[in-house]
């Protein structure tokens, strides 16, 4: 079986956001599999996807300070800064943390670790709601 929606993320302020739960809710489809993957994709050149620590916050907060001192803001090579100086760092970081991530499905759920969350890397101060293409594969 094959399946594909487009969903939307409310919007989020910059920073690393656990989705997991927003995107499950949205995909009442997933419970229909006994095996197969579900490929998360986003469609923003200035936002990003990853999966990493679902439990202590000060993770996603220690990416996003890792990721501004990475990438800074105001970096005087930057020509692309027509959209504010957060712009051209946010396709940046965009780039490095990737567009997709893939997620086996077992018995109707995502088979993530205890310990993982699927974030939202939101890389503008003003990103707005985001969109996922969701594509399900899988018996």
């Amino acid at each position: 079986m094959w399946y594909q929606k487009t969903i939307r993320l409310k919007a989020r302020s910059r920073g690393f956001h656990l989705v997991t739960d927003e995107i499950v809710a949205q995909l009442p489809e997933l419970r229909s599999l006994k095996i197969g993957r579900l490929n998360i994709f986003i469609q923003h050149t200035s936002a990003s996807l990853t999966i990493n620590e679902n439990a202590d916050p000060s993770v996603r907060g220690d990416f996003e300070t890792w990721a501004n001192s990475a990438v800074p803001e105001n970096f005087p090579g930057f020509i692309h800064t027509y959209e504010g100086p957060d712009d051209m760092p946010a396709h940046i970081k965009a780039s490095l943390f990737g567009p997709s991530v893939d997620v086996p499905v077992s018995n109707g759920i995502l088979a993530l670790g205890t310990w993982q969350g699927i974030y939202l890397c939101e890389h503008r101060n003003h990103g707005g709601g985001r969109s996922l293409v969701l594509t399900l594969n899988g018996c």
